[in-house]
Protein backbone atom coordinates (compact mmCIF):
# COMPACT_ATOMS: atom_id res chain seq x y z
CA UNK A 1 0.00 0.00 0.00
CA UNK A 2 1.31 3.42 -0.58
CA UNK A 3 0.52 6.38 0.91
CA UNK A 4 0.34 9.62 -0.79
CA UNK A 5 2.07 12.67 0.95
CA UNK A 6 -0.29 14.67 2.61
CA UNK A 7 -0.83 18.47 1.67
CA UNK A 8 -0.32 20.79 4.28
CA UNK A 9 -2.81 23.47 4.37
CA UNK A 10 -1.38 25.78 6.89
CA UNK A 11 1.67 25.59 9.44
CA UNK A 12 2.81 27.02 12.54
CA UNK A 13 4.96 26.99 15.48
CA UNK A 14 6.57 28.80 18.35
CA UNK A 15 8.58 31.90 18.51
CA UNK A 16 12.40 30.42 19.03
CA UNK A 17 11.45 27.90 16.40
CA UNK A 18 11.78 24.89 18.85
CA UNK A 19 8.26 23.37 18.06
CA UNK A 20 6.64 23.44 14.83
CA UNK A 21 3.04 22.16 13.32
CA UNK A 22 1.01 21.58 10.45
CA UNK A 23 -2.20 21.32 9.12
CA UNK A 24 -3.56 19.36 6.38
CA UNK A 25 -6.58 20.52 6.49
CA UNK A 26 -8.39 24.10 7.13
CA UNK A 27 -9.33 24.99 10.51
CA UNK A 28 -13.76 25.12 11.33
CA UNK A 29 -14.81 27.43 13.40
CA UNK A 30 -11.88 29.85 14.16
CA UNK A 31 -12.82 32.05 17.08
CA UNK A 32 -11.44 34.09 20.02
CA UNK A 33 -12.30 33.20 23.69
CA UNK A 34 -11.94 35.46 26.17
CA UNK A 35 -12.90 33.17 29.47
CA UNK A 36 -10.42 34.10 31.94
CA UNK A 37 -8.70 30.91 31.89
CA UNK A 38 -7.81 31.72 27.95
CA UNK A 39 -7.17 35.18 29.08
CA UNK A 40 -4.31 34.04 31.27
CA UNK A 41 -2.98 30.78 29.28
CA UNK A 42 -2.06 33.78 26.12
CA UNK A 43 -1.02 36.08 28.65
CA UNK A 44 -3.31 38.77 27.13
CA UNK A 45 -7.19 39.80 26.55
CA UNK A 46 -8.23 36.76 24.95
CA UNK A 47 -7.41 33.62 22.71
CA UNK A 48 -7.66 33.55 19.52
CA UNK A 49 -7.86 29.99 18.54
CA UNK A 50 -8.09 27.81 15.06
CA UNK A 51 -9.75 24.14 15.69
CA UNK A 52 -8.76 21.14 13.53
CA UNK A 53 -9.48 17.27 13.78
CA UNK A 54 -6.34 15.62 15.41
CA UNK A 55 -6.00 13.15 12.36
CA UNK A 56 -5.42 16.43 10.36
CA UNK A 57 -2.46 17.60 12.61
CA UNK A 58 1.35 16.85 13.13
CA UNK A 59 3.83 18.23 15.18
CA UNK A 60 6.61 18.47 13.15
CA UNK A 61 9.52 19.61 14.73
CA UNK A 62 10.02 19.10 18.85
CA UNK A 63 7.27 18.20 21.30
CA UNK A 64 6.02 20.66 23.72
CA UNK A 65 5.41 20.85 26.98
CA UNK A 66 1.43 20.46 28.62
CA UNK A 67 -0.47 22.38 31.39
CA UNK A 68 -3.27 20.83 32.23
CA UNK A 69 -5.02 23.89 32.67
CA UNK A 70 -8.49 21.97 34.14
CA UNK A 71 -10.02 18.21 34.44
CA UNK A 72 -10.99 18.69 31.08
CA UNK A 73 -8.06 20.56 29.37
CA UNK A 74 -4.70 20.60 28.20
CA UNK A 75 -2.06 23.56 26.56
CA UNK A 76 0.75 22.60 24.77
CA UNK A 77 3.45 25.49 24.91
CA UNK A 78 6.82 25.54 24.00
CA UNK A 79 8.97 25.10 27.03
CA UNK A 80 11.89 27.37 25.57
CA UNK A 81 9.99 30.34 24.69
CA UNK A 82 6.81 29.73 26.18
CA UNK A 83 4.95 30.53 23.08
CA UNK A 84 1.16 28.93 23.45
CA UNK A 85 0.47 26.61 20.63
CA UNK A 86 -2.79 24.71 21.07
CA UNK A 87 -5.36 24.15 23.42
CA UNK A 88 -7.31 20.49 23.81
CA UNK A 89 -10.05 19.02 25.04
CA UNK A 90 -8.47 15.75 27.06
CA UNK A 91 -10.44 12.64 25.13
CA UNK A 92 -11.49 15.16 22.21
CA UNK A 93 -10.52 14.37 18.44
CA UNK A 94 -9.82 18.30 17.98
CA UNK A 95 -7.10 20.39 18.89
CA UNK A 96 -7.13 24.17 18.49
CA UNK A 97 -4.01 26.11 17.29
CA UNK A 98 -3.57 29.26 18.82
CA UNK A 99 -3.87 31.86 15.54
CA UNK A 100 -0.94 34.06 16.07
CA UNK A 101 1.49 31.20 16.18
CA UNK A 102 0.40 30.49 12.36
CA UNK A 103 2.80 31.22 10.25
CA UNK A 104 -0.05 33.18 7.86
CA UNK A 105 -2.42 34.14 10.67
CA UNK A 106 -4.61 36.21 8.28
CA UNK A 107 -5.03 33.02 6.98
CA UNK A 108 -8.14 32.03 10.06
CA UNK A 109 -9.94 35.27 10.71
CA UNK A 110 -11.88 34.19 13.83
CA UNK A 111 -15.94 34.07 13.15
CA UNK A 112 -17.39 33.99 16.86
CA UNK A 113 -16.37 35.12 20.21
CA UNK A 114 -16.95 32.44 23.44
CA UNK A 115 -16.34 33.37 27.16
CA UNK A 116 -18.25 36.77 26.60
CA UNK A 117 -19.19 36.85 30.09
CA UNK A 118 -15.09 37.94 30.80
CA UNK A 119 -14.64 39.81 27.61
CA UNK A 120 -12.73 42.79 29.09
CA UNK A 121 -15.12 46.08 28.93
CA UNK A 122 -12.34 47.92 27.00
CA UNK A 123 -12.14 45.43 23.63
CA UNK A 124 -14.57 47.11 21.82
CA UNK A 125 -13.42 50.12 21.82
CA UNK A 126 -10.08 48.78 20.51
CA UNK A 127 -10.50 49.35 16.83
CA UNK A 128 -11.10 53.27 17.58
CA UNK A 129 -7.73 53.73 19.33
CA UNK A 130 -4.66 55.64 17.85
CA UNK A 131 -1.96 53.69 15.65
CA UNK A 132 1.18 53.75 14.75
CA UNK A 133 3.22 51.33 12.91
CA UNK A 134 6.35 49.69 14.58
CA UNK A 135 8.56 52.03 12.97
CA UNK A 136 6.97 54.92 14.06
CA UNK A 137 6.73 54.09 17.94
CA UNK A 138 10.51 53.41 18.37
CA UNK A 139 13.55 56.18 18.42
CA UNK A 140 15.23 55.99 15.06
CA UNK A 141 18.27 54.61 17.35
CA UNK A 142 16.93 52.03 18.69
CA UNK A 143 15.42 50.83 15.74
CA UNK A 144 18.72 50.36 13.52
CA UNK A 145 19.97 48.57 16.99
CA UNK A 146 16.97 45.83 16.67
CA UNK A 147 18.30 42.03 15.90
CA UNK A 148 15.39 40.13 15.99
CA UNK A 149 16.19 36.38 17.39
CA UNK A 150 12.23 35.19 15.95
CA UNK A 151 11.81 32.03 13.89
CA UNK A 152 11.02 33.49 10.67
CA UNK A 153 7.78 32.39 9.45
CA UNK A 154 7.94 29.17 7.34
CA UNK A 155 9.65 26.02 8.10
CA UNK A 156 13.71 25.99 8.47
CA UNK A 157 16.02 23.34 8.69
CA UNK A 158 16.13 21.62 12.17
CA UNK A 159 19.66 23.22 13.22
CA UNK A 160 18.30 26.49 12.29
CA UNK A 161 19.61 29.55 14.89
CA UNK A 162 19.02 33.05 14.58
CA UNK A 163 22.64 33.60 15.00
CA UNK A 164 23.86 31.71 11.75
Amino acid sequence: MTTEPRAVVLSGGCQCGAVRYVLYAAPEGTHICHCRMCQKAVGGPFAPLAPVRLADFAWTRGTPDAFRSSSIAERDFCAACGTPLTFRYIGSDWIDVTIGSLDHPELAPPGIQYGVESRLPWFAQMASLPERSTAESLELERARRIVGFQHPDHDTPPDWRPDR
